[in-house]
């Protein structure tokens, strides 16, 4: 499955790893453009410009992780789309050239089923999509969830509740199959 990644959904650092270690296990194959990464990265701005650079360091970590995941902007595709918000005709624009199978973002009333539809493309919310991937695959989904649970652990120097690690990555579904 070829999933393009919205910028929202690489925001949140936990969701961005499960969501890389899982298609780094071989799930689902992520797409994104240069201008999904740099709407990520300026939006960690206003967490202040330590937390811009490192946003940036780990966009060149998730380019090399991913060097297939890369799709040119679209503009010439762009000009043909609607979307409620014009701001995001690139992440359609990007899914349909790369013939992605969806767009995982948390901006459903952004992405009408209808539209998307329209082009062969489905739009999937995170807890979802790693919901239907843990059903498929759950020692692996497992298996990266509890990776980057420890990391972030470790990162934060003291234990951190798993169910509220999920809840905050908003991954409740997710959450209750594993019984986290």
């Amino acid at each position: 499955m070829k999933a393009v990644l919205d910028a929202c959904v690489l925001y949140p650092t936990v969701l961005r790893e499960i969501l890389s270690g899982v298609a780094a296990a071989g799930l689902f194959e992520p797409l994104w453009s240069e201008r999904i990464l740099r709407e990520w990265t300026r939006a960690t701005a206003k967490l202040g410009a330590d937390a811009q650079r490192q946003a940036e360091a780990e966009a060149l970590i998730f380019r090399a992780a991913f060097p297939r995941g890369l799709v040119r902007d679209q503009p010439d595709i762009e000009q043909r789309l609607y979307l409620p918000d014009d701001n995001d005709l690139h992440v359609l624009a990007v899914a349909i050239a790369a013939h992605a199978d969806c767009i995982v973002t948390f901006n459903a009333k952004d992405f009408p089923r209808h539209v998307l539809a329209e082009e062969g493309i489905d739009r999937r919310d995170p807890d979802g999509l790693l919901w239907q991937l843990w059903s498929s695959h759950p020692a692996q989904v497992e298996a990266v969830v509890r990776q980057v649970h420890a990391t972030a652990e470790r990162l934060a120097a003291q234990p951190l509740a798993l169910k509220a690690l999920m809840k905050r990555a908003q991954l409740p579904k997710l959450a209750k199959a594993m019984q986290a």
